[in-house]
């Protein structure tokens, strides 16, 4: 079973002031996984970890991230415009987007983002508009399958991101021509891999990628970014990563294969969201109604609205009920929400204890790509977000959604809304 971070004491102080639906965050949990992170990588100076802003897209806690020695990946105008809000700036933010405006690229260069292109055409695109970057990353996509040990962990091939090998080396000697004089290499090839074996393998691939561009065109990159691709385990039976196993096979692949070339000074970045963020959080919910037809249903005030990933994956969310957690699991329920959509279900034939109308449910492992993927479909609205401080007490950082919020963006005459 899995334990949630909050106690049921906590949680009934929480609602007793804040109503249910919203998403909890551990800013302990948080604080400790990241210090976990640059232990496993403080053989490399250098290192630097790029939170993806698009899994909690929250400045508060990307603050929190920042006061831990981490940058930020962005993805979008207003991903960059957070960034800098919080306080990041220059080679603490990386820019890694596809099919981007330029207005995207001009407002990237204007905070000295380090870019990350996802095309051969960019190049040309982002000059146009940015002028010759002193440094410059490029996305490589070497298609295919990836194979570990001989299973199947994607399918590259498939991905819409990325240069082609080819694309990869003349970019490069493109970009050096330029006048470009400093340089990074990024891929992200699998995602939520539960191995430690994924990130060595990625790193091989790379560094090896590395010395035959240096040997082909005489560029020497100055970074190797691995990005994201570490998951969590969602299932209490799940395995997880240990990311100090992981820093030191990496470690041993840059020594047998950097090193020797002269590449020792080579810094190494992630750019990690999932395996950052997602087991400290969870969305807390409370049980409207039971119902009983041909399979039993409970209902919740929550919905897929407010956490999108069973419902367009089919992923699994381990469930608690507040104050439960040790009682036996001997009743089945499809646990849904109140859209119009029968794909709206946390849980299809999940064993739980008894659930009784306005039990407390805490769905697990939501800290990333829970709110950040929330819509609005059926007028419903998006919930608050709150921080359990490493002290014990909670704020708000995030207010929920009122009508008014939804109405907000409608440019229309004649209509009066409540």
């Amino acid at each position: 079973m899995k334990t949630p971070f909050v106690t049921k004491s906590k949680i009934d102080e929480i609602t007793s002031i804040y109503p249910t639906p919203f998403h909890l965050y551990d800013e302990k949990g948080i604080r400790d996984n990241a210090k976990e992170l640059h232990r496993a990588f403080e053989w490399n100076p250098s290192f630097k970890e790029y939170f993806a802003i698009k899994a909690t897209p929250n400045p508060v806690i990307l603050k929190i991230l920042k006061e831990e020695g981490c940058g930020v990946d962005c993805s979008s105008l207003t991903e960059l415009m957070m960034a800098e809000a919080v306080g990041f700036s220059g080679d603490e933010i990386m820019f890694s987007s596809n099919a981007t405006p330029e207005e995207e690229f001009i407002y990237a260069k204007k905070l000295n983002a380090i870019i990350n292109l996802d095309d051969y055409s960019h190049i040309d695109f982002l000059i146009k508009y940015t002028g010759v970057p002193e440094i410059i990353c490029l996305r490589y996509n070497p298609g295919g399958n990836f194979v570990i040990n001989n299973q199947i962990m994607d399918t590259p091939s498939e991905a819409k991101y990325g240069l082609t090998r080819e694309q990869l080396f003349n970019g490069y000697a493109k970009l050096k021509k330029m006048g470009v004089k400093r340089f990074g290499l990024h891929s992200f090839l699998a995602s939520n891999t539960l191995t430690d074996e994924y990130y060595p393998a990625l790193a091989k691939m790379l560094f090896e990628t590395a010395v035959q561009l240096q040997n082909d065109t005489g560029v020497k990159l100055d970074f190797i970014n691995l990005s994201g691709g570490i998951g969590i385990p969602y299932k209490p039976d799940d395995k997880p990563n240990n990311i100090a196993v992981i820093g030191r096979a990496i470690q041993k692949i840059f020594d047998e294969i950097l090193v020797p070339h002269g590449m020792g000074s080579l810094a190494i970045y992630t750019e990690l969201g999932r395996f950052m963020l997602g087991p400290y959080g969870c969305l807390v919910s409370k049980v409207l109604h039971k119902k009983d037809i041909y399979k039993q249903y409970i209902g919740l005030d929550a919905c897929a609205a407010n956490l999108m990933r069973p419902a367009m994956y089919k992923a699994y969310h381990h469930i608690s009920i507040s104050g439960k957690e040790d009682a036996v699991c001997d009743h089945t329920y499809d646990v849904t929400g109140s859209l119009c959509e029968n794909n709206d279900k946390f849980a299809i034939d999940r064993m739980l204890p008894e659930v009784n109308i306005g039990d407390i449910l805490i769905i697990h492992d939501t800290g990333a790509h829970g709110y950040s993927m929330g819509y609005n479909y059926n007028g419903k609205l998006r919930s608050a977000e709150i921080l359990l401080k490493a002290t014990g007490d909670f704020s708000l950082i995030r207010r929920a959604e009122t009508p008014a919020d939804y109405f907000s963006t409608l440019h229309v005459t004649g209509y009066t809304f409540p």
